[in-house]
């Protein structure tokens, strides 16, 4: 697809969804949160998978003011999730959500996966939104876990999305591409690199689909309308991915 336009958000006539997914590391908020707010805005998303979401004081507060500044709405995760954090639009019906906490290693940070599952158009679809371990061996336990958890959730269809904390030829990046489609590989669009916004010479982040959903384009939107470079480097330490997805109904 390259550079081409991403197709917008609609419901064939079948019944199956097209729908635009964005995954985004915002580091709990820390930068510019109205470049941030642009960024969200102008990839018009059904589906927001968030990482670092706020997770200490006041954290709910503030997941409340991105969703509705952003005008979208909270489907699941934040602190309870240990940080990744669910956001959709109105076209989403949610079936059901939960917080899951990780098995933590002493020393390291403790990690969550936000999950929900939900109904757009005709169509129903499982969600995780995570944020992998940055140790090799517990980031490849975490992979395991996660597609296990998607597995038990017994749905049609699935997205994953987050921030994997590594690239491509890794073993836990490779493992979730293997059990699933890496939407960048399948149908690129868009910036590849993801980290850092500055000088990106690594994807690191994010949007697999289980087989069944057609990829119609993902990448970083850097050539989106309404997206300039200047919120992409002041908005959060990570470049979003966006992708375009075909989700059949049923």
């Amino acid at each position: 697809m390259g550079n081409s336009a991403l197709p917008d958000s609609r419901t064939e006539a079948d019944g199956s969804a097209v729908l635009r997914v964005l995954s985004y590391n915002v580091r709990s908020l820390k930068d510019d949160e109205d470049a941030l707010v642009r960024v969200v805005r102008a990839c018009a998303p059904d589906l927001v998978f968030v990482q670092e979401a706020p997770v200490f004081f006041r954290w709910r507060k503030h997941a409340a003011r991105l969703a509705a500044r952003s005008e979208l709405l909270i489907l699941s995760g934040g602190g309870t999730a240990a940080g990744p954090l669910l956001l959709c639009s109105l076209r989403a019906t949610v079936e059901r959500t939960e917080d899951v906490l990780l098995p933590r290693t002493p020393g390291l940070h403790r990690r969550g996966l936000a999950t929900a599952v939900v109904r757009i158009a005709g169509a129903r679809l499982g969600l995780i939104s995570c944020h992998l371990s940055l140790q090799d061996e517990e980031r490849y336990a975490q992979t395991g876990m996660l597609l296990d958890h998607l597995k038990a959730m017994d749905v049609p269809h699935g997205i994953v999305a987050g921030d994997i904390n590594e690239r491509p030829e890794g073993r836990s990046f490779r493992r979730l591409a293997t059990e699933l489609q890496d939407c960048r590989a399948v149908r690129p669009w868009g910036g590849e690199y993801t980290f850092t916004p500055g000088d990106p010479r690594r994807r690191i982040d994010g949007i697999f689909a289980t087989p069944g959903v057609e990829v119609l384009g993902c990448g970083v939107p850097t050539d989106l309308p309404g997206v300039t470079d200047t919120d992409l480097k002041a908005a959060t330490d990570h470049l979003p991915v966006l992708a375009a997805l075909r989700v059949p109904a049923g």
